[in-house]
């Protein structure tokens, strides 16, 4: 299990102009309604998942730094040297990684934001199951969530390991924030497993609206 240690948000600051400056060259990268993000106060972005450079994509068009929670086996080499000093979370999906959920809140409670993909893995970007952590997160720490649909990082056919052609148009298309809401009374469990529903159809709505109003993303000049 890794180590509850809370990225300090200088290094999220620090390593934002390097993947914007990746997606205005190498790639055309798009950031619609990035306004919808709130700039203050602590919130999570939980987006869908279906290829590799989502991440980066979020974390560069995104208009405030963001501490992403990413798979701990990617934490080694340079890439894991890179991805670190730039705020990134570490954290073990093979168990309840108690300490990246720790640190994930730590981030929050200081007013910052952290990235989530909920789905956990890649899959084909259409959210039909999600992890708990990111609704057990919001509801500790009670802060704003923002649905994020990417597109264009997958090339329709390609595997979920596949790069788009340089020069594709890849999209981050921000919602509108909303906080989770309970009832009063319902026991910790279900009041869980409630709230992760409420996150994953928000977050599904999000990406099938943001497709039918952008259309495809991967055309390349």
């Amino acid at each position: 299990m890794s180590q509850a240690v809370a990225p300090h948000p200088s290094r999220a600051r620090i390593g934002r102009p390097i993947g914007k400056v990746i997606f205005s060259t190498l790639y055309r990268g798009t950031a619609l309604h990035a306004d919808r993000v709130p700039r203050t106060g602590p919130v999570i972005l939980v987006a869908n998942h279906a290829a590799f450079l989502d991440g980066p994509l979020v974390f560069g068009l995104a208009p405030r730094p963001v501490s992403f929670l990413v798979k701990q086996e990617a934490f080694s080499g340079f890439w894991g040297w890179t991805i670190r000093n730039v705020g990134q979370i570490p954290i073990d999906r093979s168990v309840g990684d108690r300490a990246a959920l720790a640190s994930s809140s730590a981030v929050l409670e200081a007013g910052g934001a952290v990235g989530i993909f909920p789905e956990g893995n890649r899959g084909d970007g259409e959210v039909h199951e999600i992890n708990h952590g990111a609704a057990w997160i919001a509801l500790r720490t009670d802060a704003q969530i923002v649905p994020v649909a990417v597109s264009g990082t997958r090339v329709p056919g390609a595997s979920k390991d596949d790069w788009p052609a340089f020069r594709s148009r890849l999209v981050v298309d921000f919602g509108d924030p909303f906080r989770l809401v309970t009832e009063a009374g319902v026991p910790g469990r279900d009041r869980l497993r409630l709230a992760s529903d409420q996150l994953r159809e928000a977050l599904a709505s999000h990406v099938r609206r943001s497709r039918v109003e952008n259309g495809p993303s991967t055309d390349v000049h």
